[in-house]
């Protein structure tokens, strides 16, 4: 059954610019004033797509490579998910705390040394069931991420683990994957 919920960058510091010429930059905890949401793509197996849920999506691990793109992250930012295999998108949530580190092992991957580290705790929004998750052959060719990639090869979009999507992008797989749980619950009666 579908479930539904309701429910920073740098910013420059005042005064003077480094010695070395450029500007220093402070970092604020949480979301940032002025600072649009972000919005992303984490790319699961099944097996760890599964973990998340089981943690009733409240939290999510991302592998160690990405400690970067995971420090960029702010509470408000929006997740959805792709998993592999099905080729589908399968829920939407909202990121709700700081990134943190924690190496307790939820989340699996063919190298042994990766735990996934850099976490974030999160929010769910949109659940789908697996029998409903949206094919992303149905909506890729709206993306403007996939866009990158030759026709032939839209699936490359959709390999490694986490991507940054523009808000567009975003909102066209999150209203696919919210009519699909509309229809859903209207199917449950």
């Amino acid at each position: 059954m579908a479930e539904e919920f309701s429910e920073e960058q740098s910013v420059p510091a005042e005064g003077a610019a480094a010695k070395s010429g450029r500007s220093r930059r402070r970092r604020k905890s949480g979301k940032a004033e002025g600072r649009a949401s972000q919005y992303w793509m984490v790319v699961s197996s099944p097996d760890n797509f599964r973990k998340t849920r089981e943690h009733g999506f409240t939290i999510q691990g991302l592998k160690t490579r990405h400690r970067r793109r995971v420090e960029s992250m702010r509470v408000g930012d929006r997740l959805l998910y792709y998993v592999t295999g099905r080729m589908g998108f399968a829920a939407t949530v909202t990121i709700a705390s700081p990134m943190y580190e924690d190496h307790t092992p939820i989340w699996k991957t063919a190298r042994r040394d990766e735990d996934y580290p850099w976490r974030v705790h999160i929010r769910p929004d949109v659940l789908l069931d697996e029998a409903d998750w949206v094919p992303a052959k149905d909506i890729a060719y709206r993306l403007d991420y996939v866009r990158k990639w030759p026709p032939e090869h839209w699936t490359l979009a959709f390999q490694g683990h986490i991507h940054m999507l523009n808000r567009n992008d975003f909102s066209v797989i999150e209203d696919a994957i919210a009519s699909n749980a509309r229809r859903q619950r209207h199917l449950a009666g």
